[in-house]
């Protein structure tokens, strides 16, 4: 078994055809649904890699053909009540920044302390990934990895506030 597991809340799916039925619908408990994490971060001086579970090593057959992947992990030293209930921030802990909403900027407190770091692949041998770098810490728990695909994962036109912008 994991070192821990990860228990969500799932909002109930409602069709987005019949909006206001579904507002005018009596509110049931959310379903819980449980995430189990597939491996962990392991850094050293020199070395970021995503150890997966054994049991997972079959499902990276082929990502050595990618040159970068999305690894969506979990923020697990900020998973406090307190923390899950902040929702407006000073982006990236700059109070110049103006205050924002957590859904509007990528801080560490959040209802679902889910993460998403795009990292350069360097290899996969057998359960371990090795990429450039990652923005999580030792130790950090893995919920999944997607490969990233230019032509898919692009948008055009996009705008961004002033302060995500790069530095100037």
């Amino acid at each position: 078994m994991s070192r821990f597991a990860i228990t969500c809340l799932l909002a109930a799916a409602m069709p987005f055809g019949n909006l206001q039925a579904a507002e005018d619908a009596p509110q049931a408990a959310p379903p819980e649904f449980k995430m189990t994490p597939i491996g962990y971060v392991k850094k050293t001086d020199d070395r970021a890699t995503i150890v997966l579970d054994k049991k997972y090593q079959d499902g990276l057959l082929g990502l050595d053909q990618w040159s970068h992947v999305q690894v969506i992990w979990w923020f697990d030293r900020n998973d406090t009540p307190q923390r899950r209930a902040i929702l407006q921030v000073r982006p990236r802990g700059n109070p110049q920044n103006p205050l924002t909403g957590v859904f509007a900027c990528r801080a560490p407190v959040r209802p679902n302390l889910i993460a998403l770091t795009l990292c350069k692949l360097l290899s996969v041998k057998d359960n371990v990934v090795e990429v450039e770098s990652i923005d999580a810490f030792d130790g950090t728990p893995v919920l999944d990895l997607k490969p990233f695909a230019p032509g898919v994962d692009a948008a055009s036109g996009v705008k961004v506030p002033h302060w995500a912008g790069p530095p100037q």
